[in-house]
């Protein structure tokens, strides 16, 4: 490596941390105490150890959902205490994603938590049909990100569940995204639409669906009426997006730009490679969560630190004590 080439924080070993407003996101979501999760097949000292970790951090109240057996197998080799964790015995991970779903619709949990299973086998059954989880929202997953070289954490959806969102689950994407960025402090959220170009191309289906979308916004369909409505913006290329002087040189008049709080990618491959980009070189603390159903689903990749993991259960405090909670 070039002795003169800045290293990002993360790698440097100093720690980035996700703010709210001018605190930790994990300080702020220790007030509303503990919220009860049903963990899905944690099946593997780093999905178990994720859970335990939140549980001691004060995030929190996990119900182990997944064969006793294994669970208490691998906390015996790995040394972990198990003691008055609630553990829901089911035979394997479909038996497990389909209780966790039954425990979140009864509301005897606040939220669920993704362990050693596929993400489509717990999605599969939080979305069927008969789970009850639905609402009148398409789902998507929000990356929440706070890098060294941004003043503030910003929002990229979706990257890990719709993969060719079409114009009407983008207008979803986009109202997902606004509802976790108020929670993050953002009162009036700014949201780019991100396509490659910052001009209206007929050959590229992404700069058609930003320009609709920003004209949805206008008629008060993204986000209702009244002066603190979000502000969207698009198409935008991410170094607009997220520069205000790159909008200036390209002579883009523009209120998110430089600005933008959320960030919604064309498609899902785009936005996970600029998550993943931005996780590993540009040294970005990280949080997910989906968003869209009667209580949040803490989705983490199993490469990902304990630290997005244990983000991830505090930003699920935060939108699923949404009513009493209040944000500074």
């Amino acid at each position: 490596m070039n002795e003169s080439m800045p290293v990002p924080a993360a790698a440097a070993g100093h720690a980035v941390a996700i703010l709210v407003g001018d605190r930790p996101l994990t300080e702020v979501a220790r007030l509303p105490g503990a919220i009860r999760v049903a963990v899905v097949h944690p099946c593997d000292e780093p999905s178990l150890g994720a859970a335990l970790d939140a549980r001691q951090a004060g995030y929190i109240d996990p119900v182990l959902v997944a064969p006793r057996a294994k669970i208490e197998a691998i906390a015996l080799a790995a040394g972990f205490d198990l003691g008055g964790i609630a553990i829901e015995d089911v035979p394997h991970s479909h038996a497990a994603a389909a209780r966790a779903a039954e425990l979140a619709a009864t509301g005897y949990v606040d939220a669920l938590m993704k362990g050693s299973l596929h993400t489509d086998e717990l999605m599969g059954a939080v979305l069927g049909r008969d789970a009850g989880l639905r609402t009148e929202r398409r789902v998507s997953h929000c990356y929440v990100m706070q890098t060294p070289a941004y003043p503030r954490p910003f929002i990229i959806s979706d990257a890990a569940i719709n993969i060719a969102p079409t114009l009407e689950d983008k207008a979803d994407i986009v109202r997902n995204a606004i509802d976790l960025a108020r929670l993050l402090g953002a009162a009036t959220p700014r949201v780019a639409i991100l396509a490659a170009v910052e001009t209206v191309n007929p050959r590229m289906p992404a700069t058609l669906d930003a320009a609709a979308l920003c004209k949805m916004a206008d008629r008060g369909q993204i986000d209702g009426a009244g002066p603190d409505r979000a502000i969207l913006d698009g198409p935008l290329a991410f170094d607009n997006a997220i520069s205000a002087e790159a909008a200036r040189i390209k002579g883009i008049a523009s209120d998110v730009a430089g600005r933008a709080d959320v960030l919604v990618v064309p498609d899902l491959e785009s936005g996970n490679m600029l998550a993943k980009q931005l996780e590993y070189l540009g040294g970005a603390a990280s949080a997910g969560l989906v968003m869209g159903l009667r209580v949040p689903v803490i989705l983490t990749s199993r490469a990902d630190p304990r630290e997005t993991r244990i983000a991830s259960c505090a930003l699920a405090v935060l939108v699923a004590n949404r009513r009493r909670i209040a944000v500074p």
